[in-house]
């Protein structure tokens, strides 16, 4: 009995000194455990003469649920200190303003370019058509007069999905379509296309995927300076009515004859800078009159009627557009970036 109230005394004494939920389970374990103290007691039962084994028993047990009382009073008031604690750490003033959730007003700059672009176009008489963007090899090369051995092909670093089906390189593949569906119908024809375009590649000034606009006009008697007059025009709606603009052969195998066209730099005015690596001049697109040969592909006879075609990377002119100097910034989601525009 002296061994049982000096224990009571104890465990009491060690429950006052309890500040954690973790000590709470080692005190049970230390006491109520296989091989804790009461548990020792309880055990120890069969040593005693028979005639005192009961009332030792019933102290055992009284010890027993006057401990268990008294842990889970102490664990509950740990608890509540704890969540006090928490609470005080957590504090919210529900009185000072919510916070909004931003909404997505601001258009992308490829996007405002895009619209912008088109919007020019169709004030020009311009109709938008689309098509699809796995295309097959023949609207993408071979009706556009790029032949399964033109060196041309290498230039495109094209998305072959399986033979004679690729992820279009350019939005010229919707041209051939619209001239092989209307010729039957319309001697004429003034179209745009635009959409995603795909090639493998990837830097400061390329990505395996872009955008691209394109236009074809066929009718009588088109000429070079109907193309020239339409690019102008359009030129110097998107960036501004004192841009320069020049004109320089080049060649490409759906046009002749072809040529490239460039801008006056908009950050320096010709006077040389990082932005035209000191020419003076951007590159921006390029054009030409329709190939006879695509022409014939297309339905049309090429002793009738002529036409132009030109292709711009949007891209491209929204880098030149807003000064911005790596393409990448538009497809990496950043939202500083985006909130400029």
């Amino acid at each position: 009995m002296s061994e049982l109230e000096n224990l009571r005394r104890a465990a009491l004494a060690g429950i006052g000194k309890l500040d954690s939920l973790r000590g709470v389970e080692e005190f049970r374990v230390r006491y109520f455990g296989r091989k804790g103290e009461v548990t020792r007691l309880l055990r120890s039962l069969g040593q005693l003469p028979p005639g005192e084994r009961p009332a030792f028993g019933q102290k055992v047990n009284e010890l027993r649920q006057e401990l268990e009382e008294e842990l889970a009073a102490a664990a509950r008031a740990i608890r509540q200190r704890e969540l006090a604690a928490r609470l005080a750490s957590e504090e919210i003033d529900v009185t000072l303003p919510g916070r909004r959730n931003r909404l997505g007003h601001h258009l992308h700059p490829i996007t405002r370019t895009l619209y912008d672009l088109c919007d020019i176009f169709r004030g020009m008489g311009f109709v938008a058509v689309d098509g699809p963007e796995v295309e097959s090899d023949y609207y993408n090369f071979e009706a556009l007069n790029i032949a399964a051995d033109h060196p041309a092909r290498d230039m495109h670093d094209t998305f072959y999905l399986k033979p004679g089906l690729l992820l279009r390189t350019h939005t010229s593949s919707v041209q051939a379509r619209t001239m092989e569906r209307c010729s039957s119908v319309h001697s004429g024809l003034r179209i745009i296309s635009a959409g995603k375009v795909y090639r493998c590649d990837y830097d400061a000034t390329h990505t395996p995927m872009f955008h691209q606009l394109e236009g074809l006009l066929i009718d009588r008697g088109i000429s070079l300076a109907d193309l020239k007059g339409t690019l102008i025009e359009a030129l110097q709606r998107i960036f501004e009515p004192s841009v320069e603009i020049r004109f320089r052969p080049s060649f490409f195998p759906f046009t002749e004859p072809s040529v490239e066209v460039d801008v006056s730099c908009v950050n320096c005015r010709r006077g040389g800078c990082s932005l035209c690596k000191g020419s003076g001049w951007l590159e921006i697109l390029g054009a030409g009159m329709v190939h006879p040969r695509v022409l014939s592909t297309g339905g049309y006879d090429p002793g009738t009627v002529s036409g132009f075609a030109f292709g711009m990377g949007v891209e491209r002119m929204a880098m030149i557009r807003y000064r911005i100097n790596d393409l990448r910034l538009f497809y990496e989601n950043d939202l500083r970036f985006i909130s400029q525009f």
